[in-house]
């Protein structure tokens, strides 16, 4: 390793706070350069991104159009108050309603996905006049203290005792399940009931909003079943509740769609989204909200308000990658190299017993790795792998240049939308040959 890479671990080991770590015995690759789906280090080893960062650097590394934009925007000014019109701000607001479905009305922009959660929470309680909340156990809405109180995983716990009217509920995770369902349907009809159920227990008139990953992401690219969401949809409808989806880690194209809800014919009253809005070239979150609660706020405070607001130099990157997106005919190529992955993780769900499910829709996916494919015992628990097994199939995969990452017993993969299927072969077959080495020791 070169002088400048020792100088960059050593920086990055010894003053940096590294998220979600034990600081002690920190390794990190120090990358010289990226560009689209590749990194090189300083020794100009080349990996490949296939988790695109922290799934939010949908169109790679290096996109001049991006690139280019910010630089037109810093010459023109980098930063204007929120309350001061600004033409990126505005077209961008434009462009992502234009995107939307026909009832959504107008954007707050913040700059993440947890407080555009945050704030998505607030305008739910503000427009209903209502407190409760609703989150699944199996979500990640953010780590800041009102995101983290929606989490639902157990990156919720150093948050706890937590802030009252936060209430939680189950997946639809049919894969682990118990009981057995006939249909996608039969297992939607029976989580929705549940659903129903603990909000009239709850006290419907006191329920603000649902909040859902529309697909859960981290915690295993969990898709709903069919009629889920339609279900959930018309709970909210019957008690007046806000229907909330936040769409950071699913939106803007990862599931071949703009928007994952719209593969599941639902119309949410709210919408958070990060990530892919910029593919992280600056940060930027937003929420969108329908326009009966955009009139609301015409004649009622809204008590939202961040310095870095729609700032211009985000905003210009969002216009940028919007555009690219259209310009580039993403959503094809999502499908394309979607259906791609899809075949490949079959092929590896066939073929080792390790394997007890992969789900995958567009370029999102997650394969999950079991002890016995009879009982579904999961490789490792959540919190509990001593020996590190997961880690130790991460690191083969980083060793063949394969770059991702784990969560629980879950492999996530999750590659750039600019992927070819050609590079979808080659780097799954990456995959194949870890996987094999797992299947024999297990």
């Amino acid at each position: 390793m070169n002088e400048k890479a020792l100088e960059i671990k050593k920086n990055h080991t010894t003053y940096n706070l590294q998220s979600w770590s034990k600081q002690k015995g920190l390794n990190p690759i120090p990358i010289a350069r990226a560009e689209g789906i590749y990194m090189w280090d300083y020794d100009d080893k080349r990996y490949t991104d296939m988790s695109s960062q922290l799934v939010n650097l949908n169109v790679g590394h290096g996109n001049r159009q991006i690139i280019d934009a910010i630089k037109e925007q810093a010459e023109k000014y980098c930063y204007i108050s929120p309350a001061y019109g600004s033409d990126v701000r505005g077209e961008l607001a434009k462009m992502i309603i234009e995107r939307m479905p026909d009832n959504m009305g107008k954007v707050f922009f913040t700059n993440g996905g947890a407080d555009a959660n945050e704030n998505a929470v607030k305008i739910a309680r503000m427009y209903t006049g209502r407190q409760k909340v609703f989150s699944r156990y199996r979500s990640y809405h953010g780590s800041t203290y009102g995101a983290g109180n929606l989490t639902g995983e157990p990156r919720r716990y150093p948050l706890e005792p937590g802030a009252p009217g936060f209430v939680k509920f189950f997946d639809p995770y049919v894969y682990r399940e118990k009981l057995s369902f006939n249909s996608e349907e039969e297992a939607s009809e029976y989580y929705v009931d549940k659903l129903r159920e603990q909000i009239i227990y709850e006290g419907a008139s006191s329920v603000a909003a649902i909040v859902m990953e529309t697909i859960t992401g981290s915690n295993g690219v969990i898709i709903p079943p069919k009629g889920y969401l339609k279900g959930v949809r018309k709970i909210c409808d019957e008690f007046g509740i806000m229907m909330v989806c936040d769409e950071v880690m699913a939106g803007f194209g990862r599931t071949g769609k703009m928007f994952a809800f719209e593969n599941f014919d639902v119309k949410p009253d709210i919408v958070s989204f990060a990530k892919g809005v910029t593919c992280g070239y600056v940060q930027l979150g937003g929420v969108c909200v329908s326009k009966k609660i955009a009139e609301y706020f015409d004649d009622h405070l809204l008590s939202c308000g961040l310095t870095y607001s729609g700032h211009p130099l985000a905003c210009a990157a969002g216009v940028a990658c919007l555009k690219y997106y259209d310009d580039a005919k993403i959503l094809d190529n999502v499908k394309k190299s979607g259906a791609a992955l899809g075949k490949e993780l079959e092929a590896l769900k066939e073929k080792y017993e390790i394997v007890g499910d992969v789900r995958y829709i567009g370029l999102f996916s997650a394969i999950e790795l079991v002890k016995d494919r009879k009982t579904k015992a999961p490789l490792v628990e959540y919190g509990k792998d001593p020996e590190g097994v997961m880690k130790s199939i991460i690191g083969k995969l980083a060793e063949k240049g394969f770059m991702t990452y784990s969560h629980e017993n879950m492999i996530l993969i999750c590659p750039p939308l600019i992927i070819t299927e050609k590079q979808i072969k080659e780097e799954m077959a990456k995959v194949d040959e870890v996987i094999a080495e797992v299947n024999k020791a297990y």
